[in-house]
């Protein structure tokens, strides 16, 4: 894979001493998957190009792993587009070949590093899933002229069509650490994969170079879900750093994801019949210790606070922001000491058992499944099904059929931004009754919200009983 920038900025050849890389050599530096080679095509003082030249050995990397006798012997290793193609293998090698230059620092040159210069960068084969509008959208707003030109899928074969690879030049005036930030972070969300386990170390590492522009990126969710590869998790806790830089934005990302959905269903005021709907099934079951699974600002929460019958009432969720938020409004410091015994907030994840779950009479999951991404369902089935076990499990999910009847909402667009799918009442149905087979449990549904004769109602609900 192959990364040229230039610079027109007489004297051009002083972009060596902000790459501190001299134009005069080829560089070369060994890394974990291959090897990095910096060299100048042409060093002229009126014009300069670096290039970043990456050699990828994707049979090492299988092979140099761990793992099962076979293993990494398959075709795919042998033919896929890993050193041609960039990505976040390209990220890497800018952080380690170009760090200094990364970091805005020069030696020799301090005052251009801090300036803004003519540059352009150029990538020969740039995977762009969502294709080149998608790609204007992620560069354009930060103030770059693109020009991406498209490969055929099979240039013998034109009637294939078009595919996912453009050769990508983009230009502008920028500090030559902002350029490269940009690349760091946009070429893998492009890609929309990463070649290396994400965790939270990713998201310190996101907010840190998407200091002073992600946060009013139009794009930002998005560049936040693909950069931590679609961990829901991870991506609130990346925006609720970025709102909590801002002055003006709420302090709570939660809120801040949901304000979409919460205008859409404002005009039935379905967040509060949901609320109702919940605690009425719990009360009936004789529930008297209440997990609230997925509790963010403690909205369901607060309303069983207010029921005497609840001994018990633990809120869980997996941001400790959320919790924080949760904590401040429902005023648990000035709560009465009997009152605050009964309630514990916990951070935690749905997605693996969590003793601490385990032994109560009754869980709600309300408004969470439909943020999961599909394939992560059958760990969050197997957590609170499988593992923790309450005597009875309510679920609550939006009811796709439904979408039409909100005036606001366009077609074909889910009612929160950060929803995985939304069902049809036959999808729930089909879903919580495989579960209360595999789990022996038994199940019922009720609508929740204003009924539509041939829709249903807005919000489904699944009551699960052992």
């Amino acid at each position: 894979m192959l990364l040229t920038i230039t610079s027109t900025t007489s004297p051009a050849t002083d972009l060596g001493y902000l790459l501190h890389k001299n134009p005069s050599h080829v560089h070369t530096t060994e890394l974990a998957f291959g090897k990095a080679h910096v060299f100048y095509p042409e060093a002229e003082p009126d014009r300069c190009t670096a290039a970043l030249l990456l050699e990828v050995d994707p049979i090492g990397l299988v092979r140099g792993r761990k793992g099962p006798p076979g293993e990494g012997r398959t075709l795919e290793q042998y033919v896929n587009d890993r050193p041609y193609v960039a990505s976040s293998f390209l990220s890497v090698a800018i952080a380690q070949v170009f760090g200094t230059a990364l970091s805005g620092r020069s030696k020799e040159r301090p005052e251009l590093a801090g300036q803004e210069i003519p540059l352009e960068a150029r990538l020969s084969v740039l995977p762009c899933r969502g294709g080149e509008a998608f790609l204007r959208r992620l560069f354009e707003p930060l103030g770059y002229e693109v020009h991406a030109e498209p490969h055929a899928l099979d240039e013998m074969n034109a009637d294939w069509g078009p595919s996912r690879y453009f050769t990508v030049t983009i230009s502008g005036s920028k500090r030559l650490s902002d350029l490269l930030t940009h690349l760091y972070v946009l070429v893998p969300v492009l890609d929309d994969d990463k070649h290396y386990w994400v965790g939270d170390d990713e998201v310190e590492k996101l907010v840190r170079r998407g200091e002073g522009w992600l946060a009013a990126h139009p794009e930002c969710e998005v560049i936040a879900r693909r950069y931590l590869k679609h961990q829901r998790s991870l991506t609130r806790q990346v925006i609720e750093q970025l709102l909590a830089e801002e002055p003006l934005a709420p302090d709570d990302a939660e809120a801040a994801l949901a304000r979409e959905e919460a205008e859409i269903e404002k005009r039935i005021s379905l967040g509060e019949q949901r609320i109702g709907t919940v605690v009425a099934a719990l009360k009936q079951s004789g529930a008297r210790r209440v997990l609230d699974l997925g509790c963010g600002e403690g909205q369901l929460v607060r309303a069983l606070l207010k029921e005497k019958s609840f001994d018990e009432i633990v809120g869980m969720d997996v941001s400790h922001r959320a919790l924080e938020i949760a904590g401040d409004r429902l005023r648990v410091e000035r709560m009465p000491e009997k009152q605050r015994e009964r309630l514990k907030l916990l951070q935690g994840s749905l997605m693996y058992r969590d003793r601490r779950l385990e032994g109560y009479d009754a869980a709600a999951i309300v408004e969470v499944i439909e943020h999961l991404d599909p394939p992560r369902l059958a760990a969050f089935e197997r957590a609170v099904f499988g593992f923790a076990r309450p005597g009875m499990v309510i679920v609550t999910t939006p009811n796709a059929e439904y979408n039409v009847k909100f005036e606001n909402l366009p077609a074909g667009r889910f009612r929160h931004r950060d929803h995985r799918f939304e069902w049809s009442r036959a999808e729930f149905t089909a879903w919580a009754q495989q579960i209360a087979d595999r789990f022996q449990y038994s199940v019922r549904f009720v609508g929740v919200g204003p009924e539509d004769p041939a829709l249903g109602a807005p919000t489904q609900m699944a009551a699960f009983t052992r």
